[in-house]
């Protein structure tokens, strides 16, 4: 069954034999070994213990491990003409030992066996209480086989359920870092000595088994995290364990809810822990928010490596905690409410209400950032703009209706209340209404009130006449009173107004001195800055030609209004530069933090002038390099093979000397290579003086890397008898334009030759991973330190040439030009043993064979 239940029951008072499973990232690493060595250990201890089926691969190591453990014979099964070995199941029923050892756990049985597979031997032995200790690979695992495959290049067709070795009493994780690992390889512990350079640079690359194994790690981790939590529910344990992170992210569906989850997926790496969000959906079905933002917070969770989760509850708190709780969350991520406060006292605070109901998990309330580039502004209003709108709104309706209602309010008391009370009373509306809406509510209501005193209060009522002379000077106090406080209140507004106002322009100035410090080129986030600062509609430096005159723009910010009205001249930046503005004219205050602005903005333009002239420096010194490194190149390695030439033909040439046979062959031989040295150099040359210019046509279609090779050693001019090929003509064709990588080809074939030792071989191999098929050049020479590989393939270079070196050392520089026009990569590897490892990676071909048009390589 494919679940890896068993087909029969056990037998009623029999136990169930127990399966222990050594799990390992890749070969090699040591599964068969430390399943030996455990059933070694349970033999010495006294336990009856059997190998039922092993494989050594030939390692001396691994047959060792045997010792004197009892083997039982193996089945035999004719095959194709020749016997296949596995595992006998009737014969170690027979013996019934208490532990059977049986490695390869995923193996395919021959045709004729008992069951098509060997986990399914294992499970008849388990059923028949024999316990069993086997082996297997992550790549085996049947919902990793895909994951392996992309990561691999290579499909494993004999896979296991992931439930049969989950059902597993115990699974061992055996590990080992993929250095250690590609070492134990390149010593031969695993494969045979001709096939370690192609298994290194192919399945044991540094990569592939760090990702092996980290599949291997999280699958293992899966199955402790659900031990765990089966623990934590059959001992009732609610709270959480904080074994590992899980952080839950609250998705509203608003608008700066994508700043949010990605918060909490930063929070969730950093702890290499797991990210969750959820959406609590109103259970009346009404207001929600907008599907579209909500679909697109999901997508972006997805792309994040989380999981989108939906509830529905009434109250948004409650639904979130027991989400939390449930999750076993350690961390609540939400995001800071952006209600009023009256709204709060209304609705109340969902945050305040968590933080109530959270129990074993941290919250973490993320502010919003509404503006990247700091606020605006603030305006100094003036007089009785002093004032926000809403303010004054708010203090004018005190004072309009705070007179008539405090009037019909004290007039029932007259009787009882002295007129000190009623003036006390409407003094403290005068400051109510002053203080929230300044000085001219103030004065209405001082004058209102003054009046409404003084004809229902004021002894004689319902006339303007004060009677007692006491009377009308604590009216006109009043009223006095009430002038000075609507003053005061407006300064003191305008003066908290200023100080709010100085802290944003040493805010903004504190914006533009670090934008200038701490960025290469400050300019753009400058005008940033200064639009965002003054509210700005865009801001613009322009640069005016020296020979036509004409402005251009430099750097912009924002987007230009169509309204010519709306553009200022902000200011001049120096000679030939000024900065323009587009929006609302300036205020006067605002003059000294733009004077501020045009300061740093000049000294970014200075910076950027500066930078130019320093990388055309770099240019222009690179260029005398190369010239020096060209004129070198000519004025010995070109002159070289003319000078032996010359000699040659010179000593053909003389008429007093009668050369033997023999001679002239030498002469005319050296003139011979020489010239195909000379001819080598010059096409270099000519190579990269294509590259450089970015003239260098490319016709690529479907050829053959046994093609290629085939045509790049007939090239070569040096004797290629050391070469070793083994490129099978199966493998598929790639994508190249086939002059340009056979010249590559052979330029790095050539340099493996030079600097490989006498009689060493140079071994070439290829392979398909993936969707592309690898070239390895293979040698044993000198080999090169890391830090120094991409030397290699930079023009003129000859790391560690010997005296005789000829060449201008732009062979690898130009093979790796060719292979990267054509969309390949030409990478540099250690040769495990000592040596060098050339490794040209081509796309492989797709669809009919048809030379695709030519186009100039950039």
């Amino acid at each position: 069954m494919a679940d890896g239940t068993t087909d029969e029951a056990v037998p009623a008072g029999r136990r169930r034999g127990r399966l222990r499973v050594y799990l390992g990232a890749a070969p090699g690493v040591g599964k068969t070994f430390a399943m030996l060595d455990e059933g070694w250990r349970r033999a010495e201890r006294g336990t009856d213990v059997v190998v039922g089926y092993v494989e050594t691969h030939g390692r001396a190591k691994t047959v060792a491990q045997l010792r004197d453990l009892e083997v039982v014979p193996r089945a035999r099964f004719p095959y194709r003409g020749q016997e296949l070995e596995e595992l006998d199941l009737d014969a170690v029923l027979a013996r019934r030992p208490e532990v059977v050892l049986v490695d390869e756990l995923a193996h395919t049985n021959a045709p004729g066996s008992r069951h098509a597979k060997r986990w399914r031997d294992v499970q008849e032995l388990l059923d028949a209480g024999i316990d069993v200790v086997s082996t297997v690979n992550v790549q085996h695992l049947e919902s990793l086989n895909d994951v392996v495959e992309k990561i691999t290049g290579t499909k494993q067709r004999e896979t296991i359920p992931d439930a049969m070795v989950r059902a597993a009493d115990q699974i061992e994780l055996v590990d080992m870092v993929p250095e250690a690992l590609r070492r134990r390889m390149a010593h031969g512990n695993i494969y045979a000595a001709d096939k370690v350079d192609a298994a290194l640079g192919n399945y044991f690359r540094v990569g592939n088994l760090t990702a092996l194994r980290e599949l291997a790690l999280l699958w293992v981790a899966d199955g402790v995290d659900d031990s765990l939590q089966d623990y934590l529910a059959n001992h009732g344990i609610a709270g959480t364990w904080e074994t590992r992170e899980r952080v839950v992210v609250a998705v509203t569906g608003s608008a700066s809810g994508e700043a949010l989850i990605r918060r909490a997926a930063r929070m969730a790496a950093r702890a290499k822990g797991d990210l969750l969000g959820v959406h609590v959906r109103p259970s009346d079905g009404l207001a929600d928010a907008p599907p579209e933002l909500l679909d697109a917070h999901r997508q972006l969770l997805e792309d994040l490596g989380g999981s989108y989760h939906e509830v529905v509850g009434t109250d948004v708190a409650p639904a979130l905690t027991r989400f939390a709780e449930a999750e076993r969350a350690t961390q609540l991520v939400l995001g800071a409410s952006r209600r009023s406060r009256w709204a709060e006292l209304w609705k109340g605070s969902v945050i305040n209400a968590v933080a109530r109901q959270a129990g074993s998990f941290d919250l973490h309330v993320i502010s919003y950032d509404t503006s990247a580039d700091g606020p605006a502004l603030p305006r100094v209003r003036r007089g009785g703009d002093a004032l926000s709108a809403r303010r004054r709104s708010t203090g004018w309706a005190i004072a309009l209706l705070g007179v008539p209602l405090l009037t019909a309010v004290l007039v029932p008391f007259r009787p009882d209340v002295a007129l000190s009370a009623d003036l006390m009373a409407f003094l403290m509306l005068v400051v109510a209404a002053a203080t929230i809406g300044g000085i001219g509510p103030g004065l209405f209501a001082a004058v209102a009130g003054s009046l409404a005193l003084n004809w229902f209060l004021t002894e004689p009522i319902h006339t303007f006449t004060i009677a007692d002379a006491e009377n009308a000077v604590g009216l006109g106090g009043f009223l006095v009173v009430g002038g000075v406080i609507s003053f005061l209140a407006t300064q003191a507004a305008r003066r908290a107004q200023a100080g709010v106002r100085a802290g944003a322009e040493a805010e903004a100035l504190a914006r533009v001195a670090a934008g200038l410090l701490g960025s290469d080129d400050p300019l753009p986030p400058m005008l940033d800055r200064l639009r965002s600062t003054f509210g700005l509609d865009a801001t613009v430096v322009e640069v005016q030609d020296p020979t036509t005159g004409a402005w251009t723009e430099e750097s912009t910010s924002g987007v230009r209004p169509p309204q010519v009205e709306r553009r200022m001249d902000g200011a001049e930046l120096g000679e030939r530069a000024r900065l323009v503005l587009y929006g609302p004219t300036l205020a006067a205050e605002d003059q000294r933090v733009l004077q501020a602005f045009v300061a740093q903005l000049r000294s970014a333009l200075e910076q950027r002038r500066l930078r130019e002239e320093a990388g055309a420096a770099v240019v222009t010194a690179e260029s005398d390099a190369l010239r020096t490194a060209l004129l070198r190149a000519v004025s010995h390695d070109l002159r070289t093979p003319l000078a032996s030439i010359k000699a040659s033909v010179s000593s053909l040439l003389q008429d007093d000397v009668d050369w033997q046979p023999d001679a002239t062959a030498e002469f005319l031989a050296t003139i011979d290579e020489e010239t195909d040295r000379l001819n080598d150099l010059v096409g270099n040359l000519l190579d990269m003086s294509r590259l450089e210019t970015g003239v260098l046509q490319v016709t690529a279609y479907p050829v053959g890397w046994e093609e290629v090779v085939a045509s790049a050693l007939a090239s070569i001019s040096e004797p290629t008898g050391r070469v070793e090929v083994v490129v099978p003509e199966s493998l598929p064709r790639i994508l190249a334009d086939p002059a340009l990588l056979e010249r590559s080809v052979a330029n790095v074939v050539a340099n493996a030759l030079r600097y490989s030792p006498e009689g060493s071989p140079v071994r070439i191999e290829a392979g398909a991973v993936a969707d592309r098929v690898d070239l390895r050049l293979i040698d044993r020479g000198p080999g090169i330190a890391p830090d120094r590989v991409e030397h290699l393939f930079q023009a003129f270079q000859r790391l560690g040439d010997a005296s005789s070196d000829t060449g201008v050392g732009l062979g690898l520089a130009v093979a790796r030009g060719f292979v990267e026009a054509m969309g390949g990569q030409l990478e540099a590897e250690e040769t495990p043993g000592g040596g060098l490892t050339m490794v040209i990676r081509m796309p492989a071909a797709a669809g009919p064979e048809v030379p695709v048009e030519p186009e100039a390589a950039s």
